[in-house]
This record gives structure tokens, sequence and C-alpha cells, in this order.
């Protein structure tokens, strides 16, 4: 596991490859093999299932249930992270309180390469944000360090606030959906904050999004989540892009069209 102080030189992506060899997912799931959650989801039942990482920000982009959170989750444990959320040692979330063990259960059919393997970072959930920011108030308190106080802030200001001052460290960044406490105008703030990190080159971002908004920073990998696989695309071939623009060209009609 990569300890917090550790640092690098070398520059972003740090996590090259993760991948699962067949073998290894089936010891994962003696019983019931490829039948068992999550493997029985297409993504991860393929044997061949790989993701390369080379750029510094990487975009994930998929239907609800697809695998995405999941695969993130497992990429968190792979980290040193919980799968609950957090950074290294943050353990106020128990797992029974999130999505279970799904994310450690695939850690342990995937391997991943590293160049290197570095010791910050955060794994960013909105359901645990709260939880954990609650837990960072309290610790910096008890060492006299004072409060950051991100539990005064609404939800999507505390997170931006919380980022923010993590920007210029060097580590990996793991964000499930983070659209979810932010407002439309809030996700271009989230956008330059991305950008300040890509700037500085000395951090990976992993991300998974439903947002068109938060799909479209620049010099970012994005991959699309199907029941074909995993594969490169492009924004304005994602169905979430073609979605929103027919609700913004035709915004009564599609929505007519959808709840009918």
């Amino acid at each position: 596991m990569a300890r917090g102080g550790s640092r690098t030189k070398l520059p972003p992506p740090y996590l090259r490859r993760v991948w699962m060899p067949e073998r290894v997912a089936d010891a994962a799931a003696p019983t019931a093999g490829r039948d068992l959650y999550p493997f029985n989801i297409p993504l991860f039942g393929d044997p061949a299932f790989e993701i390369r990482f080379e750029k510094p920000a990487t975009i994930l982009v998929g239907e609800n249930g697809s695998g995405k959170s999941t695969l993130l989750e497992a990429i968190a444990v792979l980290a040193g992270f919980s799968d609950g959320g957090g950074g290294y040692g943050h353990t106020p979330v128990g797992r029974s309180d999130i999505s279970g063990t799904d994310g450690g259960v695939l850690a342990d059919a995937l391997r991943a390469a590293w160049l290197p393997k570095i010791g910050k970072g955060f794994f960013f959930r909105a359901e645990t944000f709260f939880s954990l920011a609650r837990y960072i108030d309290q610790a910096a308190h008890d060492v006299g360090a004072g409060r950051p106080d991100y539990l005064s802030w609404s939800h999507g200001e505390g997170f931006l606030n919380f980022f923010e001052e993590r920007a210029d460290q060097q580590g990996i960044y793991i964000f499930d959906e983070p659209e979810s406490a932010l407002s439309p105008s809030r996700q271009f703030d989230f956008l330059k904050l991305l950008r300040r990190i890509q700037h500085a080159n000395n951090s990976q971002v992993i991300m998974a999004t439903h947002s068109p908004i938060l799909m479209a920073l620049p010099d970012a990998d994005l991959w699309q989540i199907s029941p074909l696989g995993i594969e490169p695309t492009r924004l304005e071939d994602t169905a979430h892009y073609r979605l929103y623009r027919e609700f913004i060209e035709y915004p009564h009609e599609t929505v007519e069209a959808m709840i009918e």
C-alpha cells in the first residue's frame, strides 16, 4: 500500500493500467464464478477487461448499473483508500452505510500497473462526503490545528472548498459523480479546479459522471461504458450529450416524448 508521505518527480498519470486476469476473477468468486455480483455486470464478465490511463485526467461515462461506480471503488481500494471514500487513513464511514463491499471484492480480482504508486490523494463519494468532512474537522481540532469547518457551507461549496485546498498537492483524485453536489454554474467552478490540477501536472484525476459539462474537460480521455464493454468516445457521441441537446433545442417536445 502506498504511504502518505511518498512523492515522485515523475508526471502523471501514475496509475497506468487496470486489468482482470481471468484466472484471478474466477478464483475471487469460487462458488458462483462469473454469475456472482459484481462479476455478472457485463463490464467485469469480460475476461479481457482492461482500461489504460494515458492522460492525467480520465472520465468514465455510462448508465446507472453499468459498473462505473463499482470500478471507481475498486480503483480506490487498489490505490490504498477505503471504498467508502476519503483519503489515506480515513475510515469514518462503515461499509454497511454505503454500497456494500463490491469495490473491495472487485479489487481482489484486478491487477494494477503504477509508475509509480504515490501516497497522496482522495476518493470522493457524494453520499459520504459530509461524514468524512466531519471526521476531518474533528481530527484537525483534536491535534490543535483548528477546524477547517467544511460543514458550515452548503454541500457543494464545502466540497469545492475542500478540494480547493488540495488542488496543488500531488496525488490521485477519484471522483464518483461529483455533479450531485454541484449546481450547473458550480460545475464550471469545479472544471476550473480540475484545469488547475491539470496545469500543476502533478496529480491524476479519475472521474465518473453523468454531466456533459464535466465530460467536456479539455485534454481528458473520455471512456464510454456499455453492455459491449469500455471504449474511448467523444462528448458529442455520448447518450447524455445527445439527450441534453435534444432537450435544449426542443424542451417541451422532449419532455412530452419521454414521459408518455
